[in-house]
C-alpha cells in the first residue's frame, strides 16, 4: 500500500506486520458469538484470525466492504483532477463521477449491514463504512470520524 493513494476496493496484500497489528486488535476486544468480514483480504484473514479466539462464527457481509472509488482505485489523491476531487467536496453525499459509488450508496449499504447485524457481533470492515455507520448513528464526528489503523469502534 502506497501512502497517498485512494485505495477502496482494491484488495490489497498484507503488510508484513499483520501477525503483530492483529494481535494487538485481538487484545482490545469484547467477547462475541459472530463476527461478520468484509470479504477483502485485509478484513477476511483479521476476521479468521480473531474468531477462534472469541468462539465467534465468521459471516462474509458484502454489506461492509469498502467503498468503490471507480476510476479513482488505485490513483494518488495527487494525480485526481483538481475538478473531480472539487465536485466530490461540492456534493459530497451524490457525486459517483468517478465511476463508482457515491457516498449516499456506501451509506444505504452500510443501514442494510446494521440491519442484518447481530447484537453484540463484531464487524471487521473499512473506514469508509465505520464513518458511514457513526454518521448513520448521529455520532459527535459523524464522517469526519477518526479511525485509526487497526481500531475499534463501539456502536450504540
Amino acid at each position: 500500500m502506497t501512502k497517498g493513494t485512494c485505495y477502496g476496493r482494491t484488495d490489497l496484500a498484507l503488510a508484513d506486520s499483520f501477525a503483530e497489528e492483529a494481535a494487538q486488535v485481538l487484545a482490545g476486544l469484547p467477547e462475541a458469538r459472530h463476527v461478520l468480514t468484509s470479504p477483502l483480504t485485509r478484513c477476511h484473514r483479521l476476521a479468521h484470525h480473531i474468531a477462534p479466539h472469541l468462539m465467534g462464527e465468521i459471516q462474509v457481509a458484502n454489506h461492509w466492504i469498502e467503498m468503490d472509488f471507480g476510476n479513482w482505485e488505485g490513483v494518488p489523491w495527487s494525480d485526481i483532477p483538481r475538478d473531480q476531487l472539487d465536485a466530490w467536496a461540492d456534493d459530497f453525499h451524490r457525486f459517483a463521477g468517478h465511476g463508482g459509488e457515491s457516498v449516499a450508496m456506501l451509506e444505504r449499504r452500510v443501514r442494510q449491514g446494521l440491519d442484518a447485524t447481530p447484537d453484540g457481533a463484531i464487524v471487521v470492515t473499512h473506514a469508509g463504512c465505520i464513518k458511514a455507520a457513526c454518521a448513520i448513528f448521529d455520532l459527535e464526528n459523524g464522517w469526519d470520524t477518526e479511525v485509526p489503523f487497526g481500531g475499534m469502534i463501539t456502536l450504540p
